[in-house]
């Protein structure tokens, strides 16, 4: 059977027509050697299957069997954990960048200073490490483009720092939620309170992401005789963060309780920053943290912040699956359960806390049962009458009652865009930086402004940060 002819093939003439001239010259010299070289051709042609038409030939091309060898590789994949490391990469400097000079540092004083609203000021190097090691910086903010980290002080930030200075001195319990639009801000808060508590010298307790605890991301086991599901792995690092940042002031206080539950040797003069760092065993996580956490709420101890960011992600029916392969609600979580019980008010806190919750638009479930629990709880804040408290939908039937019971009595703090005194201030500062190559008048600024929604930081960021970012 012929095979199928490419376009170089049809394109080439056929052999016939070249060997007719010399075929014909030979048999009109020679007849007989004419008649051998015809019957030459015509056994070859028969011998090797030729119908006539000539071969199909594909030139530069060979056949390889087996695995082609790379002669060396360009790209080396990456090992375990490279890829997560990269992207939850934090920079907080930048050589390039010019420094600032005559800002002010962040103290105790002038976070609950009304006078120094619209202020640009830096965060002292030991509080930088805390806050580092808490992983209060998230990767989706622009640190990398400055010198050294600084902050703005708006009115929100002296609104919630008086208010956490005001309930711990009195003793009592700030619960709080703060909630706003997609990139106003609300991580910069809560990494600002975090701040105040370091300045402070409190005990500061902070879950970076609370999507890692409910997304099944983690190890979880049961707890022996209790209806609650630990996470052990998570709770070692979490301990770890917890001593190395508050080291100093856990190292003062003393265990005052007998433990003899506990797998490890904990004596009376031991300290709470070895009580802490006493195991590196997953096993044995889950019940030295409740040691340490009922050590934690002795009268004398230190005051108590206690920060989470991404607070959708706990109220709502986790990942995770029971031994009875059923959907495990996040309230049944060891370590969600202890901060839900503390954002509610059932957990008492004798020396004074601030429970500090941070609610996250762009990653975040729709849950209608904690918007309408968080719409209630700001109807009641705002000094809202009995009857004019905002009612359930009756036609919505899949309510969650923890959820309401975790919200209960909460303060709501609704974070908007930043004014134009702060806004200037905040260009003012990315133009000393280097960063912003634009004249920072009235115009300039208040255009800038109204582009970002009416001074969304991340808005205004996008808008006058998104080509230097590009480039670094």
């Amino acid at each position: 059977m012929a095979s199928t002819n490419c376009w170089r093939c049809l394109a080439r003439p056929s052999q016939r027509l070249l060997l007719a001239p010399a075929s014909m010259t030979a048999a009109s010299s020679n007849p007989t050697s004419a008649a051998f070289s015809t019957s030459t051709q015509l056994a070859a042609r028969s011998t090797s299957g030729d119908t006539g038409m000539s071969r199909h030939i594909r030139t530069g091309k060979r056949l390889i069997l087996g695995k082609k060898k790379r002669q060396g590789d360009k790209h080396k994949t990456p090992g375990p954990g490279e890829r997560k490391a990269f992207r939850k990469r934090i920079q907080l400097s930048n050589d390039n960048a010019l420094v600032v000079p005559g800002l002010a540092e962040l103290t105790a004083q002038n976070v609950v200073d009304p006078g120094a609203v619209g202020q640009v000021v830096g965060i002292p190097v030991d509080v930088v490490d805390q806050l580092r090691t808490c992983e209060a910086f998230k990767s989706t903010q622009n640190w990398g483009l400055f010198r050294s980290p600084h902050m703005l002080i708006r009115k929100e930030t002296v609104d919630m720092a008086q208010q956490l200075t005001d309930a711990v001195a009195k003793k009592e319990t700030l619960r709080m939620v703060v909630t706003g639009d997609r990139g106003s801000g609300k991580s910069i808060l809560g990494l600002q309170a975090l701040a105040t508590g370091f300045l402070n010298k409190w005990v500061v307790i902070n879950i970076p992401e609370a999507q890692e605890l409910t997304t099944a991301a983690t190890e979880y086991s049961t707890v022996h005789n209790s209806d609650m599901f630990s996470q052990p792995v998570y709770i070692v690092k979490l301990m770890q963060a917890i001593h190395k940042a508050n080291g100093p002031i856990l190292s003062q206080c003393r265990v005052e309780l007998d433990h003899m539950q506990l797998p490890i040797s904990v004596t009376r003069n031991m300290s709470l920053a070895a009580l802490i760092n006493a195991t590196k065993e997953p096993e044995f996580a889950w019940p030295v943290f409740q040691a340490f956490w009922k050590e934690l709420l002795r009268p004398g101890r230190p005051p108590i912040m206690f920060a989470l960011d991404g607070l959708a992600h706990i109220m709502r029916v986790s990942d995770y699956r029971s031994p009875a392969f059923e959907l495990i609600h996040s309230h049944d979580l060891g370590l969600v359960r202890m901060f839900a019980e503390a954002l509610g008010g059932k957990t008492p806190f004798p020396n004074g806390a601030a429970v500090l919750a941070v609610c996250s638009r762009g990653n975040a479930p729709i849950l209608p049962s904690m918007d309408k629990a968080l719409e209630q709880a700001a109807a009641i804040q705002a000094g809202a009458k009995a009857e004019e408290v905002p009612l359930r939908d009756a036609f919505y039937r899949k309510y969650d009652e923890r959820v309401f019971e975790a919200l209960r009595g909460v303060r709501v703090l609704d974070v908007r865009g930043v004014t134009k005194h702060e806004a200037r201030s905040l260009m003012e500062y990315w133009a000393a930086s280097g960063v912003l190559r634009l004249r920072v008048d009235e115009k300039n600024v208040s255009d800038r402004w109204t582009l970002a929604g009416g001074g969304v930081l991340a808005e205004m960021e996008r808008v006058s940060l998104y080509d230097i970012r590009a480039t670094v």
